[in-house]
């Protein structure tokens, strides 16, 4: 096990990790207090050879590393790579390239929905992983051995993980079907939010465009603030203040007291009176200059029970191919086609997977019918004709034979 402490032999790492066909990538890192994720650890291994990088030792630079990480002539081999990619992101400006997700690859191999890393581990090469140090103090040094172990192992099984799902996706033609979600993951745009767009991860839906506009402007405000200051969001700015400030709308400081959420003395901070500015401002805008209202799903009979049937039939198909559903289509999915609307789930290797088949459903062409204690797709005689637009009448057709319990739905 060896410990890189200097640039030196950082560089000197990276530079034999150059010439490896591929490179497994791990972090351990601390987010509870910061608004970025602070890096205390990365563990990198080729077939030959593994290392931990301690990227908090004394005068040591990661530009090495991130060289090695931008080489193009270099697989790096992540599991649920999100939170790591957005840390390198964040430090260098660029994301690992090309990049293989092992968890989004074990979907599509058959290996459910989201596998952890220590079952898929175990699944794959029988080994079991010791979790015990997972939830540990990353930033404290030293590091004890248990700590340093099973960061390694995080990196070393990793490589015949990778191995496995790389040659299964080969020998099932399936390589291109994971693309998609790579070119996702190796965006930069994925792990770069704008200060304006951050009203989107709210989950209140504003009733009018004067209360989107502050809810817009409240959300950019706290989230610059949260930058600026490197803190977690709630640390600025709860959600239920936003929330509440947004419906409200209040104009002075003696009415901002009035408010539940708002915590006591914050009208006389700074950020209190960013707030108030941000109420006048908005109040003088034009009617015309508002935001437009997030378009809602439109309403349709019988949608929910729709969307349910969409569901038995994703599950058969995911059965049918060996790939976890969610890989398939997501319940955003499945009320888009109900609703006739386009969907992620309707392109690509999904469609042929899955969205043809639901759109047989969704017209009636194919129902569901249980054959013996299992569930089966069937062609109906006379399909029902798909309506005309989202809005129309969800209408369900039951249609028995003997031997067959059958549902076809259309919308």
């Amino acid at each position: 096990m060896e410990t890189i402490t200097t640039t030196d032999a950082l560089a000197a790492l990276c530079e034999r990790l150059s010439s490896a066909p591929f490179v497994t990538v791990d972090t351990e890192f601390l987010r509870e207090t910061t608004f970025w994720p602070k890096l205390c650890l990365v563990q990198i291994a080729s077939m030959d050879e593994a290392a931990l990088i301690d990227p908090l030792a004394e005068g040591i630079s990661l530009e090495p590393l991130f060289a090695l990480l931008a080489d193009e002539s270099v697989m790096k081999v992540f599991h649920a790579a999100r939170q790591d990619v957005e840390i390198f992101h964040h430090l260098s400006g660029d994301v690992p390239k090309p990049l293989f997700d092992t968890q989004v690859a074990a979907m599509v191999c058959g290996f459910g929905d989201s596998v952890a890393y220590d079952q898929i581990v175990q699944r794959v090469t029988g080994a079991v992983v010791d979790k015990s140090s997972r939830f540990t103090d990353w930033s404290a040094r030293p590091l004890s051995e248990a700590q340093l172990a099973y960061a390694l192992a995080d990196v070393t099984h990793l490589r015949l993980v990778y191995i496995h799902l790389r040659d299964t996706l080969a020998q099932k033609d399936r390589t291109d079907w994971v693309a998609e979600e790579m070119a996702l993951l190796a965006s930069p745009d994925t792990y770069d939010l704008k200060p304006e767009d951050a009203w989107r991860r709210l989950k209140a839906r504003a009733r009018q465009p004067l209360e989107l506009a502050v809810l817009q402007e409240l959300a950019a405000l706290r989230e610059r603030e949260a930058r600026e200051r490197d803190v977690p969001r709630n640390r600025v700015m709860k959600d239920d203040a936003i929330y509440e400030l947004a419906l409200q709308r209040p104009r002075s400081p003696v009415a901002m007291t009035k408010l539940r959420a708002v915590p006591k003395g914050f009208e006389r901070s700074r950020l209190g009176q960013a707030v108030l500015t941000i109420m006048d401002e908005v109040a003088g805008r034009p009617a015309d200059s508002l935001p437009s209202l997030p378009k809602r799903k439109p309403s349709i009979e019988g949608a929910s029970s729709a969307v349910e049937l969409m569901k038995v039939l994703l599950k058969l198909s995911a059965e049918a191919h060996g790939v976890a559903p969610k890989v398939l289509a997501t319940v955003d999915d499945l009320e888009a086609i109900v609703a006739g609307q386009d969907a992620p789930a309707l392109t690509g290797w999904r469609r042929t997977v899955f969205g043809e088949a639901a759109l047989k459903l969704r017209s009636g062409e194919i129902g569901i019918a249980f054959d013996g204690r299992t569930l089966k797709t069937i062609d109906c005689e006379r399909p029902l004709n798909p309506a005309p637009s989202a809005s129309g009448r969800g209408r369900r057709r039951r249609k028995r034979s003997d031997s067959d319990d059958t549902v076809a739905v259309s919308e």
